[in-house]
């Protein structure tokens, strides 16, 4: 394993895994402006990678992600208040559009613009430990950014519980409802979701990256759109070589060989 540290970002490689640490364990992980710009620059790093599989998504110390860092909030103009949500949508954004699946690995509390992060990567493995909230409304400044991420994964009337009341809710709770994929236990957190990577990166990486860009190019179609759209991408798909070894593999019987194309 590969490892460069800063002191607020974590980069390590393993094999064909990527970790990304947040690494603000006083600030509880709250997302400085220093902070997203890094974790901007690390994905866009990351998109480049032909040898990085998956990307997981950790954090250090007692919470996961406080949201935005409010000891920078205060008192700011209003173009200082857009220079801060706009770098923020754009972490959300380059996971969207990152090749490689993102994997947040929660193991304790994740708040506000901390929820939105997870609810942006495109799976959550959560520590039953862990909780969730978005509650901006109790100091004033609505969670208006992570209600984006957070209705696209729950749906309108749990999104709208959470953001009104501002009240967490429990890991399990957040399996339930969409917003994580599962629940262990906090011993289990990075082997159970070291292993979700593997399971994803031991795949033709050419093909997960196709099928996460068309996931996110026909979920906001409607049917006849994305019926029409995915037509095309699977057909340019299955002409690819990784498509034809693994179709051939599955005839013969044996392991396919992947060639990224």
């Amino acid at each position: 394993m590969e490892t460069a540290t800063s002191e607020m970002l974590q980069v390590e490689r393993d094999a064909e895994l990527a970790i990304l640490t947040l690494n603000r364990p006083g600030q509880r992980n709250a997302l400085s402006l220093e902070l997203m710009n890094r974790l901007i620059d690390a994905l866009e790093r990351l998109s480049g990678d032909p040898d990085i599989g998956v990307v997981i998504l950790r954090a250090t110390g007692p919470a996961f992600c406080a949201g935005h860092d409010l000891g920078e909030m205060v008192g700011l103009e209003l173009d200082g208040y857009r220079e801060v949500f706009a770098t923020c949508t754009g972490i959300m954004t380059a996971i969207h559009e990152l090749p490689q699946p993102v994997i947040a690995s929660v193991h304790a509390i994740a708040t506000a613009a901390g929820c939105q992060l997870v609810a942006a990567c495109d799976l959550a493995v959560a520590s039953s430990h862990a909780k969730f909230a978005t509650p901006g409304v109790k100091i004033g400044l609505f969670c208006s950014t992570p209600m984006v991420e957070v209705s696209r994964a729950v749906g309108r009337k749990r999104a709208l519980e959470m953001l009104l009341t501002g009240a967490p809710i429990d890991a399990q709770t957040a399996a339930d409802w969409g917003l994580v994929n599962r629940v262990v236990e906090p011993a289990e957190l990075a082997e159970s979701t070291h292993a979700l990577a593997r399971q994803i990166a031991g795949a033709s990486p050419l093909t997960v990256r196709t099928g996460k860009r068309a996931y996110y190019e026909q979920i906001d179609l409607d049917l006849s759109g994305a019926y029409t759209h995915c037509q095309e991408v699977m057909s340019r798909n299955a002409a690819a070589q990784d498509a034809q070894e693994g179709m051939c593999a599955f005839l013969e019987k044996r392991q396919p060989v992947w060639h990224g194309r």
